[in-house]
């Protein structure tokens, strides 16, 4: 017997996400031999092939239209997390088509309405199409999702520079060489006692070494445990030192 999901949501958005999540699992199994795409790798074999193409434009054009959502179970852990932290404003790096947008989405609404306080989750992509696809299925939800949303399009290394409330977590899925560049830029509004989440740090370790030596470091503040979910998860809890 499986367990009950842990998401507390209407009939229709978890229709929705089960929908989506089923899609984005088939696209990875198209593009990946190991059911499971990291940009690095698909990088890497479009340089091996030696394309006559840049093979940075001929990947920025296979991915144009996939979701490639991270892992339900990984969803549903951040949504108890947000939950119990009581945590109200986020910063999602890396929104794609606005999947796990959802959940921390409706997350938050919970946390808003047990706590009282005022938040929103900063959402952040790069590509008009996904951008828009996005906020297609988020007005599906309603506006228990679509309220709670603040999409900055465009480069999230500019959109992030200002106009940020106190960060509780931040939500890491990105191209590897922008992760650290872009905690960097959110670190100065991170409350003590903020999550950092970042996907797939097992498999795309070599990819991420520059961020995991940062957050790895004693004198940046961060405690690290990586989490046993599928190709690794990292949760980061800023905990600077007082002065």
């Amino acid at each position: 017997m499986s367990a009950p999901t842990p998401i507390d949501a209407p009939p229709h958005i978890l229709h929705l996400l089960s929908e989506l999540h089923k899609l984005s699992l088939e696209q990875e199994a198209q593009i990946s031999k190991t059911g499971k795409v990291l940009s690095t790798n698909v990088l890497g074999d479009l340089e091996d092939k030696g394309s006559a193409t840049n093979p940075q434009e001929e990947f920025n054009q296979l991915m144009l239209d996939k979701f490639i959502a991270l892992d339900e179970d990984k969803c549903q852990f951040t949504y108890q997390l947000i939950n119990a932290m009581g945590a109200t404003n986020i910063i999602e790096a890396g929104t794609s088509f606005g999947v796990s947008t959802i959940y921390l989405a409706l997350a938050i609404a919970k946390t808003k309405a047990v706590t009282g306080k005022s938040g929103t989750v900063i959402a952040t992509e790069k590509e008009k199409t996904k951008a828009d696809v996005a906020r297609k299925y988020w007005v599906q939800c309603g506006s228990v999702v679509e309220e709670q949303i603040d999409l900055r399009e465009g480069d999230l290394l500019e959109t992030l520079k200002g106009d940020l409330p106190e960060i509780d977590l931040l939500f890491l899925d990105i191209w590897t060489p922008l992760a650290l560049p872009t905690l960097k830029t959110v670190l100065p509004r991170m409350r003590p006692g903020a999550v950092v989440l970042t996907d797939n740090t097992i498999s795309g370790a070599e990819g991420y070494a520059e961020l995991l030596a940062f957050l790895r470091s004693p004198e940046n503040g961060f405690r690290n445990m990586t989490l046993p979910f599928t190709n690794g998860f990292e949760m980061s809890v800023y905990q600077p030192r007082s002065e």
